[in-house]
């Protein structure tokens, strides 16, 4: 059993050692938008990864790589950005990630890596986001990005999606389509 009390069957053999570092993968969201830059622009830009600015903020002993995927809105995210997503994480030199994304469409993502991706019995990818863009006073950012990393530091090996205070497989999980929380689906 896992740390959410359920079975995960799918972790296949194990694959060769990974350094403990931690992999941050930017693919947009509204996590990391920001206002335009430009004088007459009228909508948000996806800006720099916030996850560098947060692991800085908390000082955590961590050490840890950013690489960005994609800067998109998740409402923009294609099954080929899945894939690239996929061979980012595949392409690893860690046994702990964590993917910042829209949360629009973080559940799809998450679901299509764990069908896609043939873990190590060690390896641990979670995905998260924000309601509110990190650079806004009343995000959820910081918190969400602080859970994802202890989730993808601790928990069994798998595939997690981190929102809320809540960490849940792929396929248990939903959003309330009255508050856009991320629930369990029992509950929706």
């Amino acid at each position: 059993r896992d740390f959410l009390g359920t079975m995960d069957e799918k972790m296949g053999p194990p694959s060769t050692a990974h350094s403990n570092v931690l992999l941050l993968l930017q693919t947009g969201g509204t996590i990391d938008k920001d206002y335009p830059r430009s004088t007459k622009g009228w909508a948000f830009e996806i800006s720099d990864p916030a996850t560098n600015a947060i692991m800085q903020n908390i000082r955590s002993p961590v050490s840890w790589e950013q690489r960005t995927v994609c800067r998109k809105d998740s409402m923009e995210v294609t099954d080929a950005d899945r894939t690239d997503i996929l061979h980012a994480i595949q392409q690893r030199n860690s046994t702990a990630v964590v993917v910042t994304h829209g949360t629009d469409t973080m559940i799809e993502t998450a679901q299509f890596l764990e069908r896609n991706l043939r873990t190590s019995t060690n390896l641990r990818v979670v995905l998260t986001g924000a309601r509110l863009p990190r650079k806004f006073r009343d995000t959820d950012a910081d918190f969400n990005v602080g859970m994802a990393v202890g989730v993808a530091l601790t928990a069994p090996a798998g595939v997690y999606v981190v929102m809320n205070g809540q960490a849940y497989k792929p396929s248990e999980v939903g959003r309330d389509l009255n508050t856009g929380q991320f629930v369990r689906r029992a509950r929706l």
